[in-house]
C-alpha cells in the first residue's frame, strides 16, 4: 500500500490559511520559517511513505502475539520505531533543551497527519507518549520532570494514559484504582483496560500515567489523582532498576488497528506498583482534561490522515480500473463515470476542509500558549475550546464515511481484504469512540463550550466567517463563481449564529438531544468558511503564478464542496430545531419488542 504525503496542500494551508508567518513570530518559534517547515515536511513525508506505509498492511495482516505477559509487534515494527527515535520524530513540539525539535503545534499537526495516514496503528505509540509528556511537563514537580521527560521526549521511553476500568468506561467518577502513600511514593493497585501500547518491547521502558484514588479522597470525580507508574523503576543515577508491580494480563482482538496493542493492565497484584503523584492530590481529572485538547486534536488528525490515505487509494484504483462505458470521452477507466467522480469529490473536498479546521485548531493552540498578549491568548484559547470537539467529532465521522466510499469505489473488490480498502474503514472506525465518543464531543460543544460562555467564542467565529464572506464579495476574477461561494459562506455564518442563539434560548434537555446534529452542522458550516478562505488564497496564487495547478484544482474542490457538501447544513439546521423534542419523547418502552 502506498502513501504520498500531500505536502503541497499542507504548505498551502499552514502558510495561507493558518498564518505561518505570524506563528513564527511567537516566543520560541522564530525558526519556523516557510523554508524550514517545507524541509521538515519533506523529510517527515519521506519517512511516512518509505518506512511507515510499507508496514501498514503487514501490521494489519500479521497483528500482535501475546505470550507470558509480553506483547510482540510485527516484524519491522521495532526497527521503524528506533529509526523514528533516531530521526527525532517522536515529539516535534517539545523543548529542544529536553531533546525535542521545538516546532509549532500546527507543523506537528502536519507530521501527525502524515504518520497517521501512512500507518495509524504505529503512530498511536508516539501520540500517547506526547500526551504523557504534556502531563508531566505541565503538572509534575521538577524532580519528576528531570527523571522522566528527557527520555520520553526522545522516545527512548514511551508513555500511556490509564483512565478506563472494567466498570468505568467514560464515567470516570466510577474509578476504583487506589494509591496508598508510603514514604516518598505511593503503592498503586487496580486494573485498567483499553490501554494503547500498554505493553511492548520497542522501547526500554514504558511510563504509565494512571488515575487512582487516595485513601481519604472524596467520592466522584473530585477524588481522582494522577500518578506516574513506570514499567521499570528508575535508579538514582538514571539507570533502570527492577520491574515494577504492573503487568499486562491480556490484549484486545479488535476490528482494526491490529498492530496497536490495546492492553488490560493489572497494578499491584504483588503488594502495589510504585507510583509518584503528579501535581496536587485529587486534581488528576483536571490534569487529564487539560491534556484532552491535544489528545482529541490528535484523534481528529488520525481521521484526516486515514481519510487522505483512503482517498489516494480510491483515486489510484479509479484511474486503473476499466469497467463499463464511461461518459468522459477518452477516459476509459471508471473515473469517467460521474458517480465515481461524485464519490471521489466528496472524499477529497471533505478531507481538505477537515484538514484546515484541524490545523487552525493547532494554530490557535500555539497562540494560546505562546502569545505575549493576554487578550490574544484568551481569545485563541476560546477558539481552541470551540474547535476541538468539532475537529474530533466531525473529522472522525466523515473519516468513516470517506473510508466507506473508498470501499464502494472499489466495488466488490473493496470488500475483499486483498485490495486494502477495507483496512481503512476498519482502522478509522475507532476514532469516533476513543478520547470521547461523538456524543460526548457534541455535549462538550453544546454544554461546556457554547452554553458555558454564553456563545462568546461561537460569535467570535461567526464574525470571522463574515469577514471571509465580505472578502469573497470583493473578488472579481474569472477563476470561480464568487457570488455562489460568498453566498455559501454567509449562509454558513448565519446558521452557526442561529443555532448558537437557539441553544442559548433553550431550557432543559433539548440542546443535548440535538447536540450531535449541531456538531455535524457546525462542522459542515466551518468547512464552508475555510473553503471560502482557500478560494481567496488560491485565486491570489494563480494571479502570482505560484503553484497554479494546485490552486486551480483547489478552486474546483471549493466549488464542489459548496454545491455538494454544504447544502446538507440546511437540513441539519432544521433537524436541530424540530427534531430534539421527538427524541426526548421516546422512552425505553418504545424500543421494546412486543411479546
Amino acid at each position: 500500500m502506498t502513501y504520498t504525503a500531500p505536502i503541497d496542500d499542507m504548505m498551502f494551508v499552514i502558510e495561507d490559511l493558518c498564518g505561518l508567518n505570524s506563528v513564527s513570530k511567537l516566543r520560541g518559534l522564530e525558526d519556523a520559517t516557510p523554508d524550514l517547515v517545507s524541509a521538515v515536511l519533506e523529510e517527515s513525508g519521506k519517512f511516512a511513505g518509505q518506512v511507515l506505509a510499507p508496514l501498514n498492511v503487514v501490521g494489519d495482516r500479521v497483528g500482535l502475539t501475546f505470550e507470558d505477559g509480553k506483547v510482540h509487534t510485527p516484524d519491522g515494527w521495532a526497527a521503524a520505531y528506533h529509526q523514528l527515535v533516531e530521526m527525532g520524530w517522536n515529539s516535534p513540539t517539545s523543548d529542544p533543551e529536553r531533546g525535542g525539535m521545538g516546532l509549532p503545534t500546527v507543523v506537528n499537526a502536519c507530521i501527525q497527519e502524515m504518520f497517521n495516514g501512512a500507518n495509524t496503528a504505529f503512530q498511536l505509540c508516539s501520540v500517547l507518549t506526547q500526551g504523557a509528556i504534556e502531563a508531566i511537563e505541565g503538572y509534575a514537580d521538577e524532580a519528576l520532570k528531570t527523571v522522566y521527560l528527557p527520555k520520553l521526549v526522545t522516545g527512548e521511553w514511551t508513555g500511556t494514559m490509564n483512565l478506563t476500568e472494567p466498570q468505568a468506561g467514560s464515567d470516570l467518577a466510577a474509578i476504583r484504582s487506589k494509591a496508598e502513600p508510603t514514604g516518598d511514593h505511593y503503592l498503586v493497585s487496580g486494573q485498567k483496560i483499553f490501554i494503547t501500547y500498554g505493553e511492548h518491547e520497542m522501547a526500554e521502558n514504558i511510563i504509565h500515567l494512571v488515575l487512582a484514588r487516595l485513601p481519604d479522597a472524596p467520592a466522584g470525580v473530585k477524588g481522582i489523582s494522577l500518578f506516574v507508574v513506570p514499567k521499570y523503576l528508575v535508579n538514582a543515577d538514571g539507570s533502570l532498576g527492577q520491574r515494577n508491580d504492573v503487568r499486562c494480563i491480556s490484549i484486545e482482538h479488535k476490528l482494526g488497528i491490529h498492530a496497536s496493542p490495546t492492553c488490560a493492565l493489572a497494578f499491584g497484584d504483588n503488594g502495589g506498583a510504585t507510583g509518584y503523584l503528579v501535581g496536587e492530590p485529587n486534581k488528576g481529572l483536571q490534569y487529564m482534561f487539560a491534556m484532552m485538547n491535544n489528545a482529541r486534536l490528535g484523534v481528529g488528525l488520525q481521521a484526516v490522515g486515514i481519510s487522505e490515505l483512503a482517498t489516494q487509494h480510491a483515486i489510484k484504483y479509479a484511474m486503473e480500473r476499466t469497467q463499463g462505458r464511461t461518459t468522459a470521452g477518452s477516459e476509459e477507466t471508471i473515473i469517467g463515470h460521474p458517480d465515481i467522480r461524485r464519490m471521489l469529490g466528496l472524499m477529497k473536498a471533505r478531507t481538505e476542509a477537515a484538514r484546515v479546521i484541524a490545523y487552525r485548531a493547532a494554530t490557535s493552540l500555539d497562540f494560546a500558549q505562546r502569545s505575549s498578549n493576554s487578550e490574544e491568548r484568551a481569545r485563541h484559547q476560546r477558539r481552541v475550546d470551540l474547535l476541538i470537539p468539532i475537529t474530533k467529532g466531525w473529522s472522525t465521522e466523515l473519516g468513516i464515511e470517506n473510508a466507506s466510499l473508498g470501499v464502494q469505489i472499489h466495488g466488490g473488490m473493496g470488500y475483499i481484504e486483498e485490495t486494502g480498502a477495507a483496512q481503512h474503514l476498519r482502522d478509522v472506525r475507532i476514532t469516533t469512540i476513543y478520547e470521547g465518543t461523538t456524543g460526548i464531543q457534541a455535549i462538550d460543544l453544546v454544554g461546556r463550550k457554547i452554553q458555558r460562555d454564553g456563545g462568546v467564542a461561537a460569535m467570535e467565529l461567526v464574525a470571522d466567517m463574515r469577514t471571509t464572506a465580505r472578502a469573497l464579495s470583493e473578488l472579481s476574477t474569472n477563476y470561480a463563481d464568487w457570488v455562489a461561494i460568498c453566498g455559501a459562506v454567509m449562509d454558513a455564518a448565519d446558521k452557526v449564529e442561529e443555532l448558537t442563539n437557539w441553544i442559548l434560548a433553550q431550557r432543559g434537555s433539548e440542546p443535548l438531544a440535538a447536540a450531535v446534529t449541531v456538531l455535524e452542522c457546525f462542522g459542515i458550516c466551518l468547512g464552508a468558511w475555510v473553503m471560502g478562505d482557500a478560494a481567496i488564497s488560491a485565486s491570489e496564487r494563480i494571479e502570482r503564478g505560484r503553484c497554479p495547478m494546485h490552486a486551480k484544482t483547489k478552486l474546483k474542490t471549493v466549488q464542489f464542496y459548496m454545491n455538494n457538501v454544504f447544502p446538507k447544513a440546511e437540513a441539519l439546521s432544521s433537524t436541530v430545531k424540530k427534531g430534539a423534542k421527538s427524541i426526548l419523547d421516546l422512552s425505553a418502552a418504545d424500543f421494546c419488542v412486543d411479546a
